[in-house]
């Protein structure tokens, strides 16, 4: 997929008013998000994703400590200027959506498994609990 293709699918997902501010968006969102995810995830994540988007996922360190969903919606709403924690939300899961579409379920559930709870709701999923 092409940069533009990739930056407009989460144009759609966010309703942004423009390019820029998908772009913008994008690029806070993966340069966050690469910290989070395991080595090899992350570079099969990279290779589906246009150059742009690679480049803010993977010059990342690794987190030292991952973060729940809440925290890593705040940290995002914190690089974001103006941004609430609802705002944050909505940017992180236009991003992550989009990413979902274009990875397909096997990765996807491969980078969730490498997560914490919660956040399959900011890839657009429902996250069912085991019953008591």
């Amino acid at each position: 997929m092409r940069w533009s293709e990739f930056v407009a699918r989460v144009g759609e997902h966010g309703r942004y008013a423009s390019d820029d501010e998908s772009q913008r968006v994008v690029r806070i969102v993966l340069s966050e998000f690469g910290g989070h995810l395991a080595p090899d995830i992350r570079a099969e994540l990279a290779q589906r994703l246009p150059a742009p988007a690679v480049e803010a996922l993977t010059f990342q360190l690794p987190v030292t400590k991952p973060l729940t969903a809440s925290q890593f919606v705040d940290a995002v709403a914190r690089r974001m200027e103006d941004a609430t924690h609802a705002t944050a939300r909505w940017d992180v899961s236009s991003v992550l959506s989009a990413i979902a579409e274009l990875c397909g379920e096997e990765l996807t559930d491969r980078v969730l498994a490498g997560l914490p709870a919660g956040y399959a709701l900011l890839f657009g999923r429902g996250e069912l609990s085991p019953a008591a």
